[in-house]
């Protein structure tokens, strides 16, 4: 097999180099950022001896050619082009271009929220866990299991504060991730999202009831504006917004 031949055929069918943007590899994979993907040929794209399937996502187009071959058909591919390998992050932020704008919203929740999933499905499983515990009628008619055996009470009460605490916290994973995100530092987006569930300030989970129950609210008043001092736990959005602000600032400030 002449990994050369592969590689031309290749620019070829994806209409050539000035159709190609950016180019980077895994290991079964090229990854492409075509400027315009309706260009080329498809049909002989996926003909091709040495191509074992073709699709697009992200904005990339990935050629699938298998382990080892792709690494020597990469480098072909870098020679005949002259372009520098991209790392995946690269290819990843270019290939944003392509997409309309509520793809990249979706792209930017999915950079977000991706990252802390096996937080929240880990608080998830453990939640189940205490309710197994601690759910009447479930092993005991009109019991639960604490119940009966009260020896497992202090188990349930250490899982309920695990499974409870990726929640409760919830603000300070998707500040660091959000910033990270958002071209921010990431330990300035977990800081502030610990001020938003400061214990010092009221839970946003209390904030309901005291209004209905007609309590004041602790608020600050500061250059003439009334800032009620309630935190944000559990929310997303504020900390969203928030991130994005702060890393708009630090980016400015970098700048400057």
């Amino acid at each position: 097999m002449s990994y050369k031949k592969s590689a031309e055929d290749i620019l070829q069918a994806i209409g050539g180099e000035e159709n190609l943007d950016a180019i980077a590899h895994c290991a079964t994979r090229l990854r492409l950022v075509l400027n315009d993907e309706s260009k080329g040929d498809e049909e002989t794209r996926n003909n091709m001896d040495v191509v074992k399937g073709t699709f697009s996502t992200g904005g990339q187009y990935q050629i699938i050619i298998g382990s080892g071959t792709v690494n020597k058909v990469f480098n072909e591919l870098e020679k005949i082009t002259g372009k520098e390998a991209s790392t995946t992050s690269d290819v990843k932020d270019k290939s944003t271009k392509n997409m309309n704008p509520l793809q990249k919203f979706v792209k930017m929740l999915s950079d977000i929220f991706v990252p802390i999933i096996p937080a929240i499905v880990a608080g998830g499983l453990l939640v189940g866990l205490n309710n197994i515990l601690t759910a009447k009628d479930l092993f005991y008619k009109g019991q639960s299991f604490i119940d009966v055996h009260s020896q497992f009470a202090g188990l349930a009460e250490m899982i309920n504060v695990f499974a409870n605490a990726p929640f409760t916290l919830l603000p300070i994973l998707i500040g660091f991730s959000a910033a990270k995100r958002f071209g921010g530092n990431p330990f300035l987006g977990a800081a502030l999202g610990m001020i938003l569930v400061h214990p010092s300030l009221m839970s946003a989970y209390d904030f309901p009831k005291a209004v209905e129950a007609g309590k004041a609210i602790p608020h600050w008043d500061i250059f003439g504006l009334h800032l009620n001092q309630v935190g944000s736990h559990g929310h997303v959005l504020p900390m969203l917004v928030a991130a994005y602000i702060l890393a708009t600032i630090e980016k400015w400030l970098r700048k400057v």
